[in-house]
């Protein structure tokens, strides 16, 4: 029996979020995108992803409304593309499936995510232990663990060993 292309026979939640993020790609894609990654050829250069498997994933997010499309330049029409609101409520899923990832298969910290106003590292379920709150997303810093490459070869990868919060955008040095 060949493997269908979709969940329509299942009445269940989780066939229904599998529906948008559940292509290969699209949720490092939106991974990407909270350490914020915004314009396509950054996505393209840190992904290592086919140029139209990111054109399809890009769009296919922002018809669902995890990212939005925004202009940063007009000559040449440049565009970036931002979280919404419905995109930063996957971030429990996101940092679940890493915690997952990292306590079963790959077993190296690659990234300390920490509450950025009082420095504690987050717990399992985003919480702050000393602050004893969720810690929002914009006030999550991102630091680069032991197990990243110290001299990583993509301009994006570089800037990801600086700390720095969720959703700010990446800033990427001149070579």
């Amino acid at each position: 029996m060949a493997l269908g292309k979709d969940y329509a026979t299942q009445e269940c939640s989780i066939a229904s979020a599998l529906e948008v993020i559940g292509e290969r790609w699209t949720l490092l894609v939106i991974r990407d995108a909270f350490y914020g990654v915004r314009r396509y050829n950054d996505f393209l250069v840190h992904l290592g992803i086919p140029r139209a498997v990111l054109a399809a994933r890009l769009q296919a997010l922002t018809a669902q409304g995890i990212l939005e499309k925004r202009r940063y330049q007009e000559s040449p029409p440049r565009d970036e593309y931002v979280l919404t609101d419905r995109g930063i409520a996957l971030w429990p899923t996101l940092r679940a499936l890493g915690l997952w990832g990292r306590e079963h298969l790959t077993h190296v910290r690659l990234r300390f995510f920490r509450h950025a106003d009082c420095g504690t590292e987050l717990g399992p379920y985003g919480e702050c232990p000393a602050c004893g709150t969720v810690v929002p997303v914009p006030d999550v810093e991102v630091l680069p663990g032991p197990g990243l490459n110290p001299d990583p070869a993509d301009p994006v990868s570089r800037a990801l060993l600086k700390p720095k919060r969720l959703l700010e955008p990446v800033t990427i040095d001149p070579v």
